[in-house]
């Protein structure tokens, strides 16, 4: 992916969307024909001048320093993950480094993955490859092990995948978390070449990824509610955690609990009794990626 271009549409759609009153500096005056703040008027905030600043947005703007990184963001209001965001976009290419072997669960994410036997859990990776889950997520959320290696990817489940828009009541809610969480990940692998295929082909098989993708909207949530609907079950409300992985940025551990004694947890309890384990696939360990 073309990081100096993920970077002009970044800056361009963050500028945008905001106007001389939210940044408290009134009106700059003359006539406004494109929404937002001008680069003269972002570059004025951030206290540098506007050449560099259209360098910097335009991505030709070399071994930029990260106080000035830090000013620009401070200028465009971004929050912790758009900062984030900016610096990984704005580091000069010779130091990135493209994803090496395949992402592995270890033996002991594997252990902890199904000691929990009453919960939905499973484990991500890099582009949203789904590497390791238990049965309960099997049943909830899709049968991965008959899934084919490279389909087993949250992205691909969500906008490829009629279903989904049946299991999540809120799937709008759900494809705008998708894309933001992808983005994060083409910021911090804009060199990866698997990430580029991906985007292209949900690009091209999914409207609604295109126009979430324009966006350029970057946001990793640590915690908060899903709602999903079961065909026996009915509707299921569960809070979730994500769980970042000790030796490995870019693996994380969903887990879905509820509240004890609620409905959901009677829920729960109902849809573990109707799991069944899988028949094990021996010519494809669901516990690797192949991606």
């Amino acid at each position: 992916m073309d990081r100096a271009q993920q970077l002009n549409e970044f800056l361009k759609t963050r500028r945008a969307r905001l106007r001389p009153e939210d940044v408290g500096a009134g009106n700059f005056g003359g006539r406004r024909r494109v929404p937002g703040l001008r680069r003269e008027e972002l570059a004025l905030l951030a206290g540098v001048s506007v050449d560099y600043y259209t360098r910097l947005e335009q991505g030709r703007a070399r071994n930029v320093s990260p106080d000035v990184l830090d000013a620009v963001a401070s200028a465009l209001r971004l929050d912790a993950d758009e900062r984030t965001h900016l610096h990984n976009l704005a580091k000069p290419t010779s130091i990135r480094r493209r994803p090496g072997r395949p992402q592995r669960v270890g033996p002991e994410m594997r252990q902890a993955l199904q000691s929990l036997a009453t919960i939905p859990a499973y484990i991500i990776g890099r582009r949203l490859d789904i590497l390791a889950w238990n049965d309960l997520a099997r049943t909830l959320i899709a049968d991965f092990p008959a899934l084919p290696a490279a389909e087993r990817n949250m992205a691909r489940l969500v906008f490829l995948d009629d279903a989904s828009k049946d299991l999540y009541p809120d799937w709008e809610s759900k494809a705008r978390d998708t894309v933001s969480n992808l983005r994060l990940d083409a910021g911090r692998h804009p060199d990866d070449p698997q990430l580029a295929t991906l985007v292209g082909e949900l690009s091209l098989g999914s409207v609604d990824f295109r126009r979430l993708w324009a966006d350029h909207n970057v946001h990793g949530k640590t915690r908060g509610r899903k709602r999903f609907n079961h065909p026996q079950l009915g509707e299921l409300a569960l809070d979730y955690v994500a769980m970042r992985a000790p030796d490995d940025p870019d693996m994380t551990m969903m887990i879905y609990s509820t509240p004890p004694g609620s409905e959901a947890a009677t829920a729960l309890q109902l849809l573990a009794s109707l799991t069944t384990p899988p028949v094990p696939d021996t010519a494809d360990p669901p516990v690797e990626s192949t991606l």
